[in-house]
């Protein structure tokens, strides 16, 4: 007889198949993988990885996990702990930016975060997400917006898209061995000669070059603020008078 297909491919669908083991347990299992998520990124995980590293076979993880899909899913949703929202009586502006802004910090902190967010097919179900999901709820809805996850959906979408782009530019920094400064300087001829002709583009890298090897942080610091004004400043024109 066939085995019974899981109606909801989710690690938060299903009930573990054994007993977790002291020595080889699932949180051990997501700890290990986020350290290996956060050095190298996603393409570098592998189960026979992460079980070298914890001195287990795969076969040991896949009596705690079954798939790497499932292992992303405990990852992420373990990562979500660390995402912050202020209580729904706080002034719903303010609440709003410090939401995004603990959000943007959490992403660039693991950089893999925003890319498995944006490209997740599925919702992710786990307890803190969905305790995270609750807490921006709780406060778009104080807040008086008459569809409040429709609210919540358009910045989320603002913070991950731009978090994304973000975290991606460090990555690729850091792995250049320069500091932000340092790297920008080495690009920025190369593409100040790619907009000559340009006058729109030579004026902006011009700008941005000179930004840029000033303070790098500071700067894209203002531009995910910018952005988030002006999706914040559409929001609030929603609620009712």
């Amino acid at each position: 007889m066939a085995a019974k297909a899981n109606p909801v491919p989710s690690v938060w669908a299903r009930q573990p198949s054994t007993a977790e083991q002291p020595a080889l347990s699932r949180a051990a299992i997501v700890r290990e993988a986020i350290v290996m998520l956060d050095a190298d990124g996603i393409e570098a995980l592998s189960m026979r990885k992460l079980g070298a590293r914890l001195n287990a076979g795969a076969t040991s993880l896949y009596r705690h996990v079954a798939t790497k899909d499932e292992l992303m899913e405990l990852a992420v949703d373990e990562i979500a702990a660390e995402l912050t929202v202020p209580p729904p009586d706080s002034p719903w502006r303010a609440a709003a930016t410090q939401a995004a802004a603990s959000f943007r910090a959490t992403a660039l902190r693991h950089p893999w975060l925003s890319l498995v967010l944006g490209q997740a097919g599925l919702a992710y179900l786990g307890p803190n997400l969905m305790s995270y999901s609750e807490r921006l709820a709780g406060l778009f809805s104080a807040a008086g917006f008459p569809e409040p996850s429709r609210a919540i959906d358009t910045v989320l979408s603002y913070v991950i898209g731009m978090s994304t782009t973000e975290a991606a530019w460090l990555v690729t920094v850091a792995r250049s061995g320069a500091t932000e400064a340092e790297f920008i300087a080495r690009l920025m001829p190369a593409a100040q000669q790619a907009a000559a002709g340009h006058d729109h583009l030579t004026d902006a890298y011009a700008d941005a070059a000179v930004h840029a090897a000033i303070d790098p942080v500071t700067l894209r610091d203002e531009k995910f603020s910018y952005g988030l004004d002006v999706i914040l400043d559409g929001l609030e024109m929603r609620l009712p008078r």
